[in-house]
């Protein structure tokens, strides 16, 4: 049986914020994933921030004033 596995993808207005979000977190010791932006939360190309619910506020945090972001999601793979 394929278990979906819940976890949040956090949209920017361009790639250049995320790879600025990549970069904080990665400093930080964050973990996160970049991802293409799935087909059924946007059509845009480009890509986006994939991290699981414990990390949320974390990421939230150390990105707040620093990076804008378009949406925050909860999905499923």
């Amino acid at each position: 049986m394929n278990k979906q596995i819940p976890y949040y993808v956090m949209l920017f207005k361009s790639v250049n914020y995320a790879l600025k979000a990549e970069k904080i977190l990665k400093a930080e010791g964050i973990p996160h994933k970049l991802i293409p932006v799935p087909k059924q939360i946007s059509s845009d190309c480009g890509v986006c921030l994939r991290f699981e619910e414990q990390y949320r506020i974390h990421i939230e945090t150390n990105l707040y004033n620093k990076v804008e972001f378009e949406i925050i999601q909860q999905y499923s793979w």
